[in-house]
């Protein structure tokens, strides 16, 4: 991942400094912006692999950059807060965030949360290429799945809804292969977290179901069961 570039959004001019060296020490390019607006033209010109933007920022607020970055891009964002606080998370998450890590952080931690977005959405294919492909599942055909009219194709990484085509995002893809590889079956939060999020430890478990949420309004409400207490299921 060495010459990964990063879009770093921060206005705090020690954390961002301190955070662009950590992060450049361990081979990132990173480009450092004070604020929302320029974080958003830095953006425009110059398309990172991943951006991390603090949820308060001038001009233009992270969780606002981060809505207009996912009105034109599926670039993995990592939301940076000062607090644990729920409205913080969700209100990012909402946004399309993929993930978020509270400050003060570690700068081995961040990089860790970097790699670990980094891995998941370079592989988004290989989820279901390498790990499910050889099993046959009900009601498809080939690298194709169907339940209702919701048609996933694993190998060319489509979705379709009544015919029409569903944009996710990777880690919304790649959370709808782990419940079609399985339907019928409750997936714990923490399996979820393990599985999609690639955390080696304990995650928050918001983010999975902030994330539920989201898949549900673009595959249907009614697709995707809570089962209190333990996790949620695809409809078989």
């Amino acid at each position: 991942m060495a010459g990964t570039h990063v879009l770093f959004v921060e206005d705090d001019d020690v954390i961002r400094e301190a955070t662009q060296l950590a992060l450049e020490r361990v081979g990132f390019v990173v480009t450092a912006m004070p604020d929302g607006l320029s974080g958003l033209e830095a953006f425009r010109a110059r398309t990172p692999q991943i951006a991390l933007l603090d949820v308060m920022v001038p001009g233009l607020d992270g969780v606002s950059l981060c809505r207009r970055i996912r009105d034109e891009s599926t670039v993995p964002v990592i939301m940076l807060s000062a607090r644990a606080d729920s409205i913080d998370v969700v209100l990012g998450l909402e946004a399309g965030a993929d993930d978020y890590v509270t400050k003060p952080f570690d700068s081995a931690v961040l990089v860790a949360r970097i790699r670990a977005v980094l891995r998941r959405f370079g592989h988004a294919g290989g989820l279901a290429g390498d790990e499910r492909g050889g099993q046959d599942e009900p009601g498809s055909s080939g690298g194709v799945l169907t339940f209702g009219d919701l048609v996933v194709d694993t190998d060319g990484m489509e979705v379709r809804r009544g015919g029409e085509p569903v944009a996710l995002t990777p880690t919304e893809m790649r959370l709808l292969l782990e419940f079609s590889a399985a339907p019928g079956t409750v997936l714990t939060r923490d399996k979820l977290l393990e599985r999609v999020w690639d955390y080696g430890w304990g995650g928050d478990t918001r983010v999975v179901d902030v994330h539920v949420q989201r898949l549900r309004t673009k595959i249907g409400q009614d697709r995707i069961d809570t089962v209190r207490g333990f996790g949620y299921k695809l409809k078989a």
